[in-house]
């Protein structure tokens, strides 16, 4: 069995992302799953507020003994606005030498983080990128936003990237197809007809936009959603957004939002840990959600990794269309909408026949999502050719 180094992005300054920390367990658990050997690598960014840095790290620890990972945590600490060009000089829970050893013996890194240090990955043997956001990482690598080191491998969790005719190259470096990842075992089926709320967490807002020689747009949820503030007025289907809110302009928009007949709730409250967010999923009836901007613009054929959530609990979706897909199907547990009705229409379908639209949420899950199938193709991809494709790169 294969060592191999999941490197996530922003887990440990992020505590209360419940959902972001599920984004990288996924591809854990599924490795682990199959008999391979796993350890967790992540970049600590200190701002100097020691007390509030402290219980951060104090939480991330205790989650990697939850799920599995004590011993198996590999935490490196940094000021926040040093560039990532050298390799980690601290480690947080072990020396620099046993890191190290880590590194050396892996036959795989498995990155999530964009930006990381190239003198970090001189020490893998092999290294693979992950694309989690598609459309937008190619785009931030084209117009020089990002400069992303070498790996070996480049792989893309959407469809539309490098799709032929389509708005994402993938020339240079060259993208390969994966799906996002769940783990099935550790999300069952929950169907359950009394659960009322249509759902779905998210951050409102941010300073996100696309700035390109074309076009310049806001790239949030925000705009996503605004557009569609008018649904419950069109279906008696109860619709309850969880929000991660921070300006008076937040607060402002969400009064606006329940006046037209949402339901908002703060998603610390209901999604700040792990356990918390995945039983917000499996006590909702099912989820809406919109997508950011940027993945429709694009054609990306995206999906949440929040969305396969849903769908392995059991749960139909109603997201937005980001393009065409092979494999994504429209009406039988996921509907793909366009238009405001048809959102609408979509909740009347799934409601009409809402235990066949459950059990079709969850096939969609086993027969695309599942972990174990798409660490499996990483591998496949990434391993056998471990000793011929080092490229003459000097292994420290």
């Amino acid at each position: 069995m294969a060592t191999v180094v999941i490197s996530a992005y922003d887990v440990v300054n992020y505590p209360q992302g419940g959902g972001h920390f599920w984004v990288y367990l996924q591809y854990v658990l599924g490795l682990r799953l199959l008999g391979h050997d796993v350890y967790w690598l992540e970049a600590f960014r200190t701002k100097g507020r020691e007390e509030q840095e402290a219980a951060a790290v104090a939480t991330f620890q205790a989650r990697m003994e939850q799920y599995g990972l004590g011993g198996r945590c590999i935490l490196y600490r940094t000021r926040s606005k040093e560039p990532l060009s050298e390799a980690p000089a601290e480690y947080v829970n072990m020396t620099r030498k046993e890191a190290e050893a880590v590194f050396r013996r892996a036959d795989l890194l498995l990155n999530f983080h964009y930006a990381i240090s190239p003198a970090l990955l001189s020490f893998f043997r092999r290294t693979a990128l992950v694309d989690i956001d598609p459309g937008l990482l190619q785009f931030w690598i084209t117009s020089g936003q990002l400069r992303v080191p070498r790996h070996d491998f480049y792989f893309s969790t959407a469809e539309g990237v490098g799709r032929h005719g389509g708005k994402i190259p993938s020339d240079n470096p060259h993208w390969i197809h994966i799906r996002p990842a769940i783990c099935l075992e550790r999300w069952p089926y929950a169907f359950d007809p009394c659960c009322k709320a249509f759902t779905t967490v998210s951050t409102w807002d941010s300073s996100d936009w696309v700035v390109s020689p074309d076009e310049t747009y806001e790239n949030t949820k925000r705009v996503a959603f605004l557009e569609f503030a008018g649904l419950p007025q069109l279906t008696p289907q109860p619709l309850e957004l969880a929000l991660f809110l921070r300006t008076e302009r937040d607060m402002r928009e969400r009064k606006n939002l329940e006046d037209c007949g949402w339901s908002i709730r703060h998603a610390c409250e209901v999604a700040g840990t792990p356990e918390m967010y995945q039983a917000y999923i499996q006590c909702s009836r099912g989820e809406f959600s919109c997508a950011k901007p940027s993945y429709i613009k694009l054609q990306t054929s995206w999906i949440s990794d929040r969305t396969i959530c849903y769908l392995a609990s059991g749960k139909p979706v109603v997201v937005q269309h980001t393009g065409p897909s092979s494999f994504l199907p429209n009406g039988e547990g996921m509907f793909r909408f366009l238009t405001l009705q048809d959102a609408a229409d979509a909740l009347e379908v799934i409601n009409a026949s809402y235990r066949r639209q459950s059990q079709a949420a969850r096939q969609i899950a086993e027969t695309h999502f599942d972990s174990k199938q798409v660490v499996t193709e990483v591998l496949t991809h990434a391993l056998p050719l471990m000793e011929t494709c080092v490229r003459g790169r000097h292994r420290p």
